[in-house]
């Protein structure tokens, strides 16, 4: 089964075995339901930072990126260019903002804003969003090691599901930080290795790579306007418009991608726990900067490697097989052309990119937000850490669920990726900025937009689901029903529809306002009596 590759699936699973390991050692550390989703704040900022980092960086970046390169060009890479942006507007405004507040949970103040409605429904589209996440991590983790390791994709995903699982499930957030300390390190070991890996491989080298990438323009970031086919407007500026929000040009991918950040940043429980972990404002602030900075030179590797796996291939196609998936390029050359032991290092890598799970984050949520704000307000804390346990396996064993039924779409899975973030996000981002921007604004001003959002990001994604299986749809009677956006822009767009019509109701809308009091995971006192 391991034929050719036991040296290297050896090497995979001492390292397996010792970061999963080392994540289960802080259980000592995490008995107290606090200390298990704030590790008491005292992390230094540069370990947050680079789990900040390892968080940024999943499979979906390891095998989605490098194939985006080798299929297209560097537009994707935009992304990663709008971050300084981000962060810079994440520091100043939102990391102090929940650095002050002092809740665990993230969307806590929803509910002091807009009332219980809002609080729950940020949970719920963030608990979506994390099984679209780990649904993906793990499908694109099996798809690269079926062919190296023999075993089908099914079981892969249980496996890696399983161990995924397990470190967040005893370590807390203290064993998710530090462990991923551990896996950015060896991820940018592994991933500098399988560039300079490709590099060496390509006849005539860098100079050669440089030369036919560009002559194929492979290092283009993509149209700045993009230009309709002839014939395929009746050249009116509204028409040139449409096709520039149609197409996935640079500033279609540049302002998704400042939105993307913003949001996580912003409203992402995945990160604002993290950040609130360090151990002073200073530290927070710089862990964001460390994490953000460092994803940028790292996501330019993964494009340099598709590239050059495009530059390789077309010198030796017959070394590559008819029909793969350009995620599948960097899996087949790791698996070729890697000697042993340096494959097992990569393989580690990869694995690296796909551990960091957020189940502690999800397992916080449930516990703050719905298990102690309407089952058992003063659980104890014996059932408290009762409750984190048994959803860290329930949003595990849903996510391997979610793995499963992904293999079964054939379509590019940053495309899904992107696309599943947007319509998963429930312009919660719009939602958090309004409560920030807008005093006037009430619960039900809040819930006029939310409600706008939600029908927009629905228009979008069923005229997505239409223009995928009509291709003709351009030219049908019902054209003018379909969203012009592009897939990209379905997050952008549903924030912005939520902040808009919740600005414009605050001001012609004006009906009885009420103070909303907030439930406070931290502020509840546990009861003494005994879990039942």
């Amino acid at each position: 089964m391991f034929s050719g590759h036991e040296f290297d699936v050896a090497v995979l699973a001492i390292y397996l075995v010792g970061v999963v390991g080392f994540g289960c050692w802080f259980a000592w550390r995490s008995s107290s339901s606090d200390q298990y989703m704030s590790a008491g704040r005292s992390i230094p900022g540069w370990a947050v930072g680079m789990s900040i980092f390892g968080s940024y960086i999943s499979s979906i970046s390891f095998m989605a990126n490098p194939g985006k390169a080798y299929a297209g060009n560097w537009n994707p890479f935009v992304f990663a260019l709008s971050m300084p942006l981000g962060i810079w507007i994440s520091v100043k405004y939102f990391v102090p903002f929940y650095r002050q507040s002092g809740h665990v949970s993230a969307y806590e103040h929803f509910e002091a804003r807009f009332g219980a409605w809002a609080r729950t429904y940020s949970v719920v589209c963030f608990l979506l969003t994390q099984l679209a996440r780990l649904g993906m991590i793990l499908y694109m983790l099996a798809l690269a090691f079926q062919p190296l390791v023999g075993l089908d994709v099914t079981t892969i995903i249980i496996i890696s599901g399983i161990a995924i699982t397990l470190y967040p499930l005893f370590g807390g957030t203290e064993g998710v930080i530090w462990t991923g300390v551990v896996q950015s390190i060896v991820l940018i070991a592994g991933v500098a290795v399988c560039l300079v890996a490709v590099l060496m491989s390509i006849d005539g080298g860098i100079a050669e790579l440089f030369r036919v990438a560009i002559a194929n323009t492979k290092f283009s970031l993509g149209d700045l306007w993009y230009i309709a086919p002839e014939g395929a407007t009746d050249g009116t500026v509204s028409d040139a418009l449409l096709f520039h929000v149609s197409q996935s040009t640079f500033w279609v991918v540049l302002i998704m991608g400042m939105v993307t950040h913003l949001q996580n940043f912003g409203v992402d429980q995945a990160y604002i726990q993290r950040y609130v972990t360090a151990k002073s404002d200073a530290d927070a602030g710089r862990s964001v900067w460390l994490g953000g900075l460092c994803f940028i030179p790292l996501s330019a590797a993964f494009f340099f490697i598709g590239t050059g796996l495009f530059v390789l291939y077309g010198q030796r196609p017959d070394q590559i097989p008819e029909g793969l998936k350009a995620e599948a390029v960097l899996p087949h050359f790791i698996g070729t052309q890697l000697p042993k032991g340096v494959m097992g290092l990569v393989l580690a890598a990869v694995f690296s990119a796909a551990m960091d799970s957020n189940l502690n984050c999800c397992a916080t949520l449930y516990l703050c937000d719905i298990h102690r704000r309407y089952i058992r307000p003063q659980a104890s804390e014996k059932e408290s850490m009762l409750v984190l346990h048994l959803s860290t396996l329930i949003m595990g064993a849903l996510s391997v669920v979610t793995a499963l039924v992904l293999t079964q779409i054939d379509k590019r899975a940053l495309d899904i990726w992107w696309a599943l973030v947007g319509i998963l996000s429930g312009g919660v981002l719009g939602l958090f900025i309004l409560g920030l921007i807008s005093r006037r604004a009430n619960s039900f001003h809040a819930a006029l937009g939310v409600a706008a959002g939600i029908v927009v990001i629905s228009w979008m994604t069923l005229s997505s689901t239409y223009k995928t299986f009509d291709k003709q749809w351009a030219k049908s009677s019902l054209s003018w029903l379909i969203s012009p956006f592009h897939d990209n822009l379905i997050l952008v767009v549903g924030s912005l529809t939520v902040l808009l019509v919740g600005l414009v109701a605050s001001r012609f809308a004006t009906p009885q306002s009420r103070e909303v009091r907030s439930v406070s995971c931290e502020n509840l006192q546990p009861s003494q009596e005994p879990a039942t």
